[in-house]
């Protein structure tokens, strides 16, 4: 049995401390066997992405490397609640989060996908977006609370969300109305769409209510796809 440290420079926000040691098993479990054998991105096609696709919103008085870090593939993103918003205009929460550019879309069937980390700790943040609606500004958010990953602060979609990476697949078939979300190739999901003329993908965290001192997600292998 294996023990990996994550080194210092990794653990920005208080609240991480308690992940510093993470236990790697060498069995795998049979809901991480039948994970593997199901793939939501089945049947889609993956466009093509470059840095100019990764838009950073964080505080608009910090510094980018006040709030984030891209090292080794992996994608850093904490913010406070005493953060100022993204914009000196805007009268929204603090965010440090990654606006997906370049793939807006207002008709067929698209997907996000991405392998994320939220350390303990961490809540009352939303960690992914599906950007516009139409009496909301998003048709779905996927929030974090007290170690669980919500619809909104609704309905659990999976616990035990804290201190592992997770793949997430959320797919909008927009002609259809409906979402799916998918946890490590499970479906955990489905539920009808919010209107809107044009949406888009987001990641990383944006301040909710109930808010911990810090509040961090991390993210890897970012894909958008599509039908």
């Amino acid at each position: 049995m294996a023990f990996r440290t994550l080194p210092l420079p990794w653990l920005p926000c208080l609240c991480a401390v308690a992940a510093v040691v993470l236990l790697v098993s060498p069995a795998a479990s049979p809901r991480a066997l039948a994970a593997a054998a199901a793939d939501p991105a089945k049947g889609f096609t993956a466009v093509s992405l470059s840095e100019s696709n990764f838009v950073l919103q964080k505080p608009y008085d910090l510094p980018s490397d006040a709030r984030y870090r891209f090292r080794g593939g992996v994608r850093q993103l904490w913010v406070l609640p005493s953060d100022k918003p993204h914009t000196p205009q805007s009268n929204t929460k603090p965010r440090t989060e990654i606006r997906m550019t370049g793939y807006d879309y207002s008709s067929g069937v698209w997907q996000f996908e991405g392998y994320g980390y939220v350390p303990s700790g961490t809540t009352g943040v939303s960690i992914m977006q599906v950007f516009g609606g139409g009496e909301s500004a998003t048709t779905l958010m996927l929030h974090v609370y007290d170690g669980e990953l919500r619809y909104y602060s609704q309905r659990v979609v999976e616990g035990n969300i804290y201190d592992r990476w997770f793949r997430l697949n959320v797919v909008h078939d927009v002609d259809a109305s409906r979402l799916t979300v998918f946890v490590d190739g499970v479906k955990r999901l489905r539920v009808p769409g919010r209107g809107g003329d044009s949406h888009y993908f987001k990641f990383g965290v944006y301040t909710q209510h109930d808010a911990s001192s810090c509040m961090e997600s991390r993210w890897k292998n970012i894909r958008i796809l599509r039908k």
